[in-house]
């Protein structure tokens, strides 16, 4: 299909810049193809799923991995460049885009002083340079040791449409995470879970509506443009996910009894999509996956989508072109826009009904 057919026009005013205040209060729309919509908050989620339906969280926990480095090439002039870790490829080895890649060659030294009070600055080498300014980054420490340097010099990365127009406080760190994030390793928020309240956790549960977690590492790569005209061009970059066995059996159970599985967040649903085979059945999937969903897509695993309100010619209004259908979506992203939502990460939400 042509990128074209998924560009909409949105007013700067629609993207938001904070998150609505308690969380829950944000504005979900219900979009159900072929029905109104319904105008809803996330708080009424409760009473718009049905008993012994499961809610499917992506656990992941966004890591300060935006850095600011210096080249530390012998007889030269230190180089300032800006380095976002996107995916982990071992304990001391992280792929990263970085803005000046061009004044980096394999086999230099970086630093990355940040704030850290030490002496010795965290230090890496640049291992490999890949594509649209990619490089391999191998750092002079390992596992915890470098998450707890990372915490210590990183920021966190804000989407581009946040970070051009306010810079990164102290509130990001809290705001840009769920309250049941739990593993280490994203660089984006899976924004879906960013409405959900210790309270609106227990009102769920207490309608006996279920809940497993399923782990899919975001990579910064989710905020890169469309650089083609047809998506049949496009390559995803990969991410890391992860399904127990446990969780796989739960979800077939529930499916099988009847009920529903709801993905939060495009996310999880891309991770139970990928570790779901033709049959229908979830497996236990361990690994990276750069599954690309666009419409004409068979969904397999999941009957509900949560989800916010995505990018103009993004890979995300895509997915959710598929799950609902492009014209559907199109008429459900003109009524929020006319209805005041607000859009992207800390924007208001929707619950899809699929095609």
């Amino acid at each position: 299909m042509q990128v074209s057919a998924f560009d909409f026009d949105l007013p700067p005013e629609r993207i938001a810049l904070r998150p609505a205040v308690p969380r829950d209060a944000s504005r979900l729309l219900v979009v159900k193809p072929g029905a109104p919509f319904e105008d809803r908050t996330a708080r009424d989620l409760a009473d718009l799923l049905a008993p012994g339906d499961v809610l499917v969280f992506n656990d992941t926990k966004v890591i300060p991995a935006q850095l600011e480095g210096l080249r530390d090439r012998a007889g030269a002039e230190p180089v300032r460049f800006s380095a976002t870790l996107h995916m982990r490829e071992a304990p001391d080895r992280w792929r990263a885009f970085v803005k000046g890649a061009r004044k980096l060659r394999s086999g230099d030294r970086v630093l990355f002083p940040g704030s850290a009070p030490s002496t010795t600055p965290l230090g890496a080498l640049v291992a490999e340079k890949g594509e649209d300014g990619e490089i391999t980054l191998v750092f002079d420490r390992a596992g915890p040791d470098l998450d707890v340097a990372l915490m210590m010099v990183g920021h966190i990365p804000l989407p581009p449409y946040i970070a051009a127009r306010r810079a990164e406080d102290e509130h990001d760190r809290a705001d840009y995470q769920t309250v049941y994030a739990r593993e280490n390793g994203a660089v984006a928020a899976p924004t879906a879970g960013l409405h959900f309240t210790p309270g609106l956790l227990d009102r769920l549960e207490a309608r006996g509506i279920g809940r497993h977690f399923v782990t899919l590492h975001v990579g910064a790569g989710t905020f890169l443009p469309m650089k083609v005209d047809d998506t049949n061009d496009h390559k995803m970059h990969a991410e890391v996910g992860h399904v127990s066995a446990e969780t796989a059996e739960a979800l077939n159970a529930v499916r099988a009894a009847g009920s529903r599985v709801v993905a939060v967040g495009t996310t999880s649903l891309r991770l139970l999509e990928s570790a779901t085979g033709e049959d229908g059945l979830i497996r236990p999937f361990a690994g990276a996956t750069d599954i690309f969903i666009t419409p004409g897509y068979r969904f397999r695993a999941v009957d509900l989508l949560m989800t916010n309100f995505h990018l103009p010619k993004s890979t995300l209004f895509m997915l959710v072109s598929a799950f609902s259908g492009l014209d559907t979506m199109r008429a459900a992203y003109a009524h929020a826009i006319a209805s005041g939502y607000r859009f992207y990460s800390y924007g208001d939400t929707s619950l899809l009904h699929p095609a």
